[in-house]
């Protein structure tokens, strides 16, 4: 039997693998980069194992360092978790090769399948050996990962270089092989995949589908089990589909066979996308509406044990969202800092690899937690989940939590008519500012109370005050007034209801509104809502030249665009400067027409949020946009 497991992998799906072995009585190994040295998964684990420096390539991707590790702190097994050398056949086999019982398929499976091309080949379908205008659009895409990694789509024959480029260099980054390859894209689908699990005794179970089709960058946002509304047709086939892979193969253990349903001239057909040869993110809905639990049956199965013949029944319904350190209304660029604090409420599950007071840095994906919700009905677990969300307190960097509560709550995904174009279509309505107006007043009062308790407020009683806050990440600016009184605190139209440092009533209409508050440094929650505390005054210093590039996250200048140069012209929207953070490649271009008249980025320069980049010296500043999108 299994005894001690090496998760070859960090943050959230180390933390996930480790509690089930907790659970079985199995001792846990991790191993970490340096910037990881206090990571979560590395204080949950019984011993920890360091991987000398920083990016994936030079310690998780390393396959040799890995398996070393695991021989040093006298593992028996090791468990891939997702992306990284999941599906790289040549660690499986290093790992089996060292005497090591491997959690997942056999190598051989992983190459006829981990490898989108062979896959394809192996389904019967053939990747496009060359591109022209009638095939437009195409999607170029990484053969030996997932997770959105390496994929562009091209809609303009000119930009498939650069874009096979970008992709091979961001599949390399991400999973150590820049192989690409290009293929049809269908738009307007539904991405649906199903869940399987296999036995070395000829059992396969087919754990029904899931529905995946809110996507951003190629990667998912918020997933279900089962897929609403598909068409029977269409459900029977993508199940023996996924069975007719596995038994091709001799698969063994966990896996998922992905498909894009779209509509066409006799009904909706389920085109094969690729099978991932591991665990996936979403894995927690169907462990919800199964009531199993995969990586104990991963366990299992790689102990050699049997699958009872059948799968249980399905129970319910169940939606997960992924909650991201990122900001969606400027092209979803990954955030970083400390995250303060993270708790949803204790109806809904939640799979983190962080917990309050760590750190979010570039180096990995910005993926803070997964947040599950179960309930009997589609309509009710999305109600739950979007609820909880809501109430969720997450204070740190700017997260995506706003944009999954509303599109949890918008009337297409309510329906189950979503699609993967969903986010091209409505993310602008769904990242526009709706901030409570009363917020900013609720910051100030707690924040006068905390001065007078401690000895801080010194004005005159009758004297007014003026609190000036902007909100993040908008940028919108409030001030607000209010007056210290021998009563207490009182507002022009507001009743001051209650007033403490970290809870706040106020009656508007009639009608009493709670606020909780918190406050780390110049930075205060309300409700969800996040503001900074501005001086009185504007600080003239800060200001930059309209033409200003700034990074707009930190990261690593991986490019500059050919020949950039001070003196050179450029043109509006041309890209100049690539940043690689938390495994993407980010795209600055410039703002408008003009001149550039400096030049501060170099390939291999690690920037700051808001370090100077370059500078565009244009004829009119009132053309200029700040631009960085992901590459």
């Amino acid at each position: 039997m299994i005894t001690s497991v090496l998760v070859a992998n960090r943050g959230e799906i180390a933390c996930r693998v480790f509690r089930t072995c907790r659970e079985l009585g199995i001792r846990t190994v991790a191993v970490h980069s340096d910037p990881d040295a206090g990571a979560l998964h590395v204080r949950e684990a019984d011993l920890a194992v360091r991987l000398p420096g920083a990016t994936p390539a030079e310690t998780y991707l390393r396959a040799d360092l890995v398996v070393k590790a695991a021989l040093d702190a006298g593992a028996d097994a090791v468990h891939p978790g997702y992306g990284f050398l999941s599906e790289n056949a040549g660690f499986a086999r290093a790992v089996v090769d060292a005497g090591l019982v491997w959690i997942g398929p056999p190598p051989e499976a992983i190459e006829a399948m981990a490898s989108k091309t062979r896959a394809k080949e192996l389904m019967g379908i053939a990747p496009l050996a060359e591109v022209t205008e009638a095939e437009l659009p195409v999607l170029v895409k990484a053969a030996a990962g997932g997770g959105g990694r390496g994929m562009r789509v091209v809609r303009e024959r000119a930009d498939l270089e650069g874009e096979l480029a970008a992709a091979r260099a961001e599949a390399r980054s991400a999973f150590g092989d820049g192989s690409v390859f290009v293929e049809p894209y269908v738009e307007g689908g539904r991405h649906v995949e199903v869940q399987v699990l296999a036995d070395a005794h000829g059992t396969v179970w087919v754990l029904g589908t899931r529905d995946c089709s809110l996507q951003r960058r190629h990667q998912k946002v918020i997933e279900e089990a089962p897929a609403p509304d598909l068409v029977r047709g269409v459900a029977d086939a993508v199940r023996e589909m996924a069975e007719r892979a596995c038994r091709a193969t001799g698969y063994r253990g966990a896996g998922t066979v992905e498909f894009l349903v779209a509509d066409g001239a006799g009904g909706p057909t389920a085109h094969f996308l690729e099978m991932n040869t591991r665990l996936q993110v979403e894995h927690p809905v169907t462990e919800a509406v199964f009531g199993i639990d995969l990586v104990a049956l991963q366990l299992r199965v790689a102990e050699g044990e049997a699958l009872d013949p059948e799968p249980p029944e399905l129970r319910g319904h169940a939606v997960e969202a992924r909650l991201y350190a990122e900001d969606p209304a400027a092209g979803f660029a990954p955030q970083t800092g400390t995250l303060h604090r993270l708790a949803v409420p204790d109806s809904v599950r939640l799979d983190t690899g962080y917990t309050d007071g760590d750190t979010i840095g570039v180096h990995y994906d910005a993926m803070l937690a997964k947040v599950v919700a179960h309930a009997p009905t589609r309509a009710a677990a999305v109600r739950a989940l979007a609820g909880a969300l809501e109430r969720a307190e997450v204070h740190g960097p700017v997260t995506n939590r706003d944009l999954l509560v509303r599109s949890l709550r918008h009337p297409e995904f309510t329906a189950g008519r979503m699609d993967t174009g969903f986010y091209e279509r409505h993310l602008a309505e769904l990242t526009t500012p709706d901030e409570d107006p009363c917020a900013p007043l609720a910051a100030a009062l707690a924040a006068a109370v905390q001065g007078h308790r401690f000895g801080g407020f010194r004005n005159l009683p009758s004297q007014p005050q003026v609190k000036r806050y902007r909100s993040e990440p908008a940028g919108t600016e409030h001030e607000v007034r209010y007056r210290h009184t021998r009563g207490g605190l009182e507002a022009d139209g507001v009743r001051v209801v209650h007033a403490a440092p970290d809870r706040v009533v106020l009656e508007v209409g009639g009608v009493q509104r709670k606020f909780t508050v918190a406050a780390y440094g110049d930075r205060v929650y309300v409700n969800g809502l996040a503001l900074t505390a501005l001086p009185r005054f504007a600080d003239p210093r800060e200001q930059r030249a309209p033409g200003s590039l700034l990074a707009p996250m930190p990261g690593t200048v991986v490019r500059v665009a050919e020949g950039l140069a001070e003196g050179a012209a450029v043109t509006a929207g041309q890209p100049l400067i690539w940043l690689e953070a938390m495994k993407m490649e980010h795209r600055i271009s410039a703002p408008a027409a003009g001149t550039l008249t400096a030049l501060h980025a170099a390939v291999g320069r690690q920037v700051e949020v808001g370090a100077l980049l370059a500078v565009v010296d244009v004829a009119d500043p009132a053309d200029v946009v700040q631009e960085g999108t992901p590459a």
